[in-house]
């Protein structure tokens, strides 16, 4: 018979369960590394707009993102490892009707001055727009 062989002793499911890192005891993310999220891209804003250096420097942030916690990323310069706040007033997309009007929209840079630009919800940062063209918002 083809197939994998399951080991003796192993539930069929496979066995494997990855355990989730757990949060720091005040109930706070910003110890934590980040998640990123990439469910709610938006039309002209996606991967798939990206050139191949942008998706290349995208996949290089994300990775050295993911070594830092929070804490460290709002403490970090914002046009560096950083992130800054952007204005819902300047966002010439329209913003999606879930992010609501508490929700504070976040910008981090990806390639260059580049950004990539969505919310945080705990330690998942949704990237709703990646930048390439600067077309999002006003840069100056």
């Amino acid at each position: 018979m083809m197939g994998k062989k399951r080991l003796r002793n192993q539930p069929a499911s496979g066995g494997k369960h990855i355990t989730q890192p757990q949060d720091s005891s005040s109930g706070s993310s910003q110890n934590l590394k980040p998640l990123f999220s990439f469910e709610h891209l938006r039309h002209g804003y996606c991967i798939s707009d990206c050139d191949n250096d942008e998706k290349a420097a995208l996949a290089n942030k994300l990775r050295e993102m993911s070594q830092l916690t929070w804490a460290q990323i709002r403490s970090a310069p914002r046009h560096g490892q950083g992130c800054e706040i952007i204005d819902r007033s300047s966002i010439r997309d329209g913003i999606p009707s879930h992010i609501t009007e508490d929700v504070p929209i976040l910008a981090l840079r990806f390639c260059g001055m580049k950004p990539m630009v969505g919310y945080r919800e705990d330690r998942t940062f949704a990237v709703v727009w990646l930048d390439c063209k600067f077309s999002l918002y006003d840069h100056s």
